[in-house]
């Protein structure tokens, strides 16, 4: 027990660094950059989302910071197709392309601007889409159709360990990994980065949720195969890192 507590302490420091030095990255190996964007099927069903200016906040960023709390109780009503693309341009947006596409500026900082993540929805109730699994598509700042599913809501609460309150979101915010857009530039050191991004990315979403008036609150508890399957991932090459519950107050 001693010795998995420790190796939990050594993972969140900077020692790394050292060991990643030592180890030629494929970026220098003159490999070339993976995607960033996580290709998928053009003839897929997309949904156009509104623009991020269609939402005002309704609250200063003073306001949002001191307001914000972990929220677990939703009303009933749906969520606007707008509403859901304010919070997925606030957590994954993208705000320019580099070149032919090696490279983003997000609405997020990541190490070396990588950007690791994906960014999956579980959608339960939100106004002109069906109940069903998405992806959202940060460049083309559009939805894409993973499958419709009735019963997608309950199937998430299972994964995250039987969490029954997570069902009655409106949608569930899921971010995946994908470590080799970190490991291609700085691989040992790559774990603890992703795992900042990840924090950057979610903490950004509870906030703009919380600036719209809208319940959040962050999820770490899952399982990690159930949720890796449910999603239609393969668990090693792109695999979950955390959720966060959004629905109505």
């Amino acid at each position: 027990m001693q010795e998995k507590i420790k190796q939990g302490r050594d993972f969140l420091k900077a020692e790394l660094w050292g060991s990643a030095d030592a180890i030629v990255p494929d970026q220098q190996l003159g490999k070339p950059c993976p995607p960033v964007e996580k290709p998928f099927d053009p003839q897929a069903k997309r949904i156009q989302l509104p623009l991020p200016r269609d939402v005002t906040s309704k609250a200063t960023v003073a306001e949002v910071i001191g307001q914000r709390r972990s929220r677990r109780k939703f009303s009933t009503a749906p969520m606007t197709l707008a509403e859901v693309a304010y919070l997925c341009w606030a957590a994954q947006g993208v705000q320019k392309v580099f070149g032919k596409g090696e490279a983003l500026f997000r609405t997020v900082p990541s190490a070396g601007a990588r950007h690791a993540l994906e960014l999956y929805l579980a959608v339960g109730h939100v106004d002109g889409l069906a109940a069903g699994l998405y992806r959202y598509l940060g460049v083309e700042h559009e939805l894409l159709l993973v499958r419709p599913d009735s019963n997608i809501m309950s199937s998430v609460a299972a994964a995250c360990c039987g969490q029954a309150w997570m069902s009655r979101a409106a949608v569930n915010f899921i971010f995946t990994a994908i470590p080799y857009r970190m490991e291609w530039r700085y691989s040992t050191a790559a774990g603890k980065l992703i795992a900042l991004d990840a924090g950057h990315a979610c903490q950004n979403l509870c906030m703009a949720a919380e600036s719209i008036d809208v319940g959040a609150c962050a999820v770490a508890a899952y399982l990690q195969q159930p949720l890796d399957d449910l999603l239609g991932i393969d668990g090693r090459e792109e695999f979950a890192i955390c959720l966060a519950s959004v629905g109505k107050k």
